[in-house]
């Protein structure tokens, strides 16, 4: 099992997701963003960080990198796409999802744990929870503020592109467990055919107990399982 994580000017979370994919023994490669060929993969990860420190518009700039047309046909082939947080942001910019990331509606950096709650579990990212499921994963971000037109949030549900949402204990997506004002407490979604994930919570921040939490394994043993 191979995977790629692609590296942009001011990605700060690159070597986190690497250290985590390699507890899950899969091989990873690291891919600068101005390669024009993307090594063979089974996964390819956008990490977190300040792409070109977040000028003009988080994810604006970077979703022209060479690297990104590769991924474009990567996913088109169904090859299996997860954006978190800023690499989240790149995607909606490259269009490889829908929607936009805003300012938080505080106006504030939020780095704090959240609850999510899974909202599908039918998808190669969360085969391996059961829908309902709270998983406790932190977030870092200033604009993780998810919006798309009515029209589209209506598509995405009855599609199951909602796969995760900003929640309280109980799994009740409350506008107190909203930490950013975001659409429909969306915390993230899928592209039309579910291989391509975008999420503001940090997963690979929580696969281990010394760090805080272990629930960001479940989204990495579920690519696993849907890799193999």
């Amino acid at each position: 099992m191979k995977s790629s994580v692609i590296v942009f000017p001011g990605s700060n979370c690159d070597r986190d997701v690497a250290v985590a994919l390699e507890k899950f023994q899969i091989k990873n490669q690291m891919v600068w963003h101005d390669e024009s060929n993307l090594p063979k993969s089974d996964l390819v990860v956008l990490p977190g960080g300040f792409s070109y420190g977040d000028y003009l518009r988080t994810g604006a700039i970077a979703r022209f990198s060479p690297i990104m047309e590769r991924i474009q046909l990567f996913a088109q082939n169904g090859g299996l796409v997860l954006g978190i947080c800023n690499g989240f942001q790149i995607l909606c910019e490259a269009g490889l999802l829908p929607g936009v990331l805003m300012r938080n509606d505080s106006v504030q950096f939020r780095c704090q744990w959240v609850n999510l709650v899974v909202d599908n579990d039918n998808t190669p990212f969360t085969g391996n929870c059961k829908q309902g499921d709270i998983l406790k994963i932190p977030i870092s971000h200033g604009e993780g503020n998810y919006y798309t037109d009515p029209e589209t949030l209506s598509f995405m549900h009855s599609n199951g592109q909602i796969v995760f949402r900003y929640a309280d204990l109980e799994g009740s997506a409350t506008p107190e467990a909203n930490p950013n004002g975001s659409l429909y407490n969306i915390a993230g979604v899928t592209n039309v055919n579910g291989n391509v994930l975008g999420m503001m919570p940090h997963p690979e921040r929580c696969c281990e107990q010394i760090l805080g939490g272990t629930d960001g394994r479940a989204i990495f043993d579920s690519m696993v399982s849907a890799i193999r």
